[in-house]
């Protein structure tokens, strides 16, 4: 019986995580109700240095939600949201939420461009936006059904004394407030919005009923395949990945914790495991729009964080910065990493420095969006991404054949069912039958699970080379790679041959000082590759595409080696 019938992982779960879980009826919306009775003068958000309670909070929350009714906004409407991480952005969910409508997140540093293809896809009338967004939103009223763009002064959410300082003729500042906030014409003020002129203040606001079945958020995945999809998560999936979260996380105490939204919230991860599961949680959620050093630290030392997503790189930088300024980072209790591979040697360093846990786990956008996690226990497993969460399962298919399980250790695509799994697809019915094989979701990843239940990835289907008849997985390659002492990043992409295989390219940015060497890296290769994996070359690049959250944009790494290659010819 291989590990994934019989549910090996079970036997590794922490003693205090339960193999299934009560997930109930309620939706994003009852627990933050129930949130609200409980915690009405705690905090709820912290933005540079202005707290604002969960009564604060909903004050906002309703008025904006009376605001959008006004505008027309009803159940299962979508309204997009095109902001980084602030208080208005919290208060803009939940409102959306409150009115039974769909959230669609946006990265409000896409260009227009990108933008018009989702505001076509996704239809939405109304769009609650960064006002230095603004203006790119303002091209999309042709071309789109868009209608109504509601600005957002992030500066409005400082503590008074900050926007007056904001306010002076000191260049410095003026810079700051440049990178804050701009005039944005033609829109409509979040503040005009959460007035009583448009829809009062909320408070005799008729709440629609609202299901579990309910498509609560709308995600679009990257597209790194093809054109981005938006992913449709239901408020039963958001609400059972908080709740395997928890379980995952128990010493995490309800109404007591503090989340450093260092993740964007316009992101699966984000979204989640900051802004769904601090209210979840009852916690205070601590906000940036962006994860600068200076600032996180300043965080620490002032208003500890105890929950702290992130990746692999970020805590990186963090450990760096606070040990160049001389920061205790003790008091940050669990980190929980994902989006890419995270080195031994970073949680080993991370642990030493905090006292508390860091994990690495996986996951996706259809996944709600987190679906495995090494344990919280201090048994976790380097190089594995872990177990898979309570009611989730997973299961490691033959790509040639889904309906035959592969054996332990044996790598193939990784199928996925449990209830945190999406809804499907937003308008592609096709693209979501072909995401499913049978109950199962094709996570076009491939990975291993060895015979007790622990799961390793291999690599992305789309993103294996194959060189003389043989897989090569990426990954494998950039972790021995990355071990030589002069390389700093790491990517291994596919070159195609005149015979239709294709060569196997590592693409290396070096520390300072180091010069590429070719043989050297092969010869460190050959030490740790099986010959067919090793690198038939490298070429040197100051810098390697990643995406938002830090992980490596292979699809653009191969596109900027064949330029790269172009252009020398």
């Amino acid at each position: 019986m291989s590990a994934s019938t019989s549910r090996a992982w079970l036997d590794h779960y922490s003693e205090w995580t339960p193999h299934t879980l009560d997930y109930g009826n309620k939706t994003i919306v009852d627990y933050y109700r129930d949130n609200l009775r409980v915690n009405a003068n705690k905090p709820a958000t912290y933005f540079f240095g202005r707290t604002q309670t969960y009564t604060e909070l909903d004050a906002q929350v309703r008025a904006a939600a009376a605001g959008l009714k006004a505008f027309g906004i009803r159940p299962g409407d979508k309204v997009a949201i095109v902001l980084p991480n602030c208080p208005q952005h919290v208060a803009a969910f939940y409102a959306v939420q409150l009115l039974g409508a769909t959230v669609v997140e946006h990265n409000p540093l896409y260009t227009a461009h990108e933008l018009e293809g989702l505001f076509r896809d996704h239809g939405a009338r109304v769009a609650i936006s960064w006002d230095k967004t603004a203006s790119t939103l303002e091209k999309l009223r042709s071309t789109t059904p868009l209608e109504t763009i509601v600005s957002v002064n992030m500066v409005d959410a400082m503590p008074p004394l900050k926007r007056l300082a904001l306010r002076l003729p000191i260049p410095p500042l003026a810079a700051k407030r440049e990178q804050l906030t701009e005039h944005a014409p033609n829109t409509v003020a979040w503040s005009t919005l959460i007035g009583s002129a448009i829809g009062g203040d909320g408070n005799a606001l008729e709440m629609p009923r609202i299901s579990q079945d309910d498509v609560a958020l709308i995600l679009y995945t990257s597209g790194t395949t093809g054109k981005p999809k938006g992913g449709m998560l239901s408020h039963g999936n958001l609400i059972a990945n908080c709740i395997q979260g928890q379980a995952w996380v128990p010493e995490m105490g309800k109404h007591k914790e503090r989340f450093l939204a260092a993740l964007p919230m316009f992101h699966a991860y984000g979204m989640t495991t900051l802004c769904i599961f601090s209210v979840y949680m009852g916690a205070e959620l601590i906000l940036l729009p962006s994860p600068q050093m200076p600032l996180i630290l300043d965080i620490v030392k002032k208003h500890t964080p105890t929950w702290l997503p992130g990746v692999p790189t970020l805590y990186q930088k963090i450990m760096d910065a606070a040990e160049d300024k001389d920061v205790d980072l003790s008091g940050i209790r669990n980190a929980f990493s994902g989006a890419a591979t995270l080195p031994v040697e970073i949680v080993e360093r991370w642990e030493s420095m905090t006292g508390g846990r860091l994990v690495e786990g996986f996951g996706m956008t259809e996944c709600s969006p987190v679906l495995i996690g090494n344990p919280m226990n201090g048994k976790n497993r380097p190089g594995y991404v872990g177990l898979p969460f309570p009611d989730a399962e997973v299961r490691i298919a033959n790509p040639k054949n889904l309906d035959e399980t592969q054996p332990d250790g044996e790598p193939g695509e990784m199928l996925a069912r449990g209830p945190q799994i999406f809804q499907g697809y937003f308008g592609n019915q096709e693209a979501t039958e072909e995401s499913f094989h049978n109950g199962w979701f094709r996570t076009g990843d491939m990975a291993v699970m060895e015979e007790d239940g622990w799961v390793r990835l291999v690599s992305r289907i789309k993103e294996i080379i194959i060189t003389g008849g043989f897989n090569v997985y990426p990954a494998e390659v950039e972790e021995a790679i990355a071990q030589h002492p002069d390389v700093v990043d790491v990517a291994a992409v596919g070159r195609l041959r005149q015979d239709g295989s294709e060569d196997v390219v590592g693409c290396v940015t070096l520390r300072d000082g180091a010069v590429l060497d070719p043989e050297g890296l092969k010869e460190f290769c050959r030490e740790r590759l099986t010959r067919y994996k090793v690198p038939r070359t490298f070429y040197h690049f100051e810098d390697l595409a990643r995406d938002h959250l830090g992980k490596i944009r292979r699809h653009q790494v191969r596109k900027d080696l064949l330029e790269l290659l172009e252009a020398k010819a």
